[in-house]
């Protein structure tokens, strides 16, 4: 039987091909994508070189559900992220957006848990007006010096804007620390 707390490993072969070492088979990115579904972690490996491409591989699932139009990512999510590549926030968008995703998976456990006792779940969803809040706040402050979401007042300093975008993530992580007790 095999160890479900390990996560799933997979070799890629110089040919590309990706070989499960626990069936000892061959398998496609959607069979991946199915184990992920299934609540598995992967860990996708370079055979020769020894390589971590899981994320690789992740984006490229990712990419290809996108493309048959079974699209999660909305285009300014999207826009938004490739931005964030090329100023100050890429540095704290990774904890963002696990402290988001974290915060959603609780809301959705909390939420099948409450479904049967309540008329309208999504009502009292817990954290879900912080999570709101939170995503507006940085959104906002994220945006600050972009054309589009000019407000009519001049664009605060990049150094300006960074030490507001370090105080709200200190605050949301006090705010998670607090809905983590």
């Amino acid at each position: 039987m095999a160890d479900t707390d390990k996560p799933l490993l997979i070799k890629r072969y110089a040919s590309r091909r990706l070989y499960n070492t626990e069936t000892s088979d061959y398998v496609t990115l959607e069979d991946i994508a199915g184990f992920i579904r299934a609540g598995r972690e992967v860990q996708i490996v370079d055979l020769k070189t020894g390589d971590d491409l899981t994320r690789q591989y992740l984006l490229q699932i990712i990419a290809e559900h996108e493309s048959r139009g079974d699209s999660v990512l909305p285009l300014n999510v999207l826009t938004d992220l490739v931005r964030a590549y090329t100023t100050e926030v890429q540095a704290i968008m990774p904890q963002f957006l696990a402290a988001s995703f974290d915060m959603l998976r609780e809301g959705q456990a909390k939420m099948l848990q409450n479904f049967a006792k309540v008329p309208n779940p999504m009502a009292t969803l817990p954290g879900f007006e912080a999570l709101q809040r939170q995503q507006e706040a940085f959104l906002k402050s994220m945006m600050g010096g972009w054309p589009a979401a000019s407000s009519g007042r001049p664009a605060a300093s990049p150094s300006q804007e960074l030490d507001d975008i370090k105080k709200q993530l200190a605050e949301l992580q006090a705010k998670l620390s607090r809905l983590g007790q």
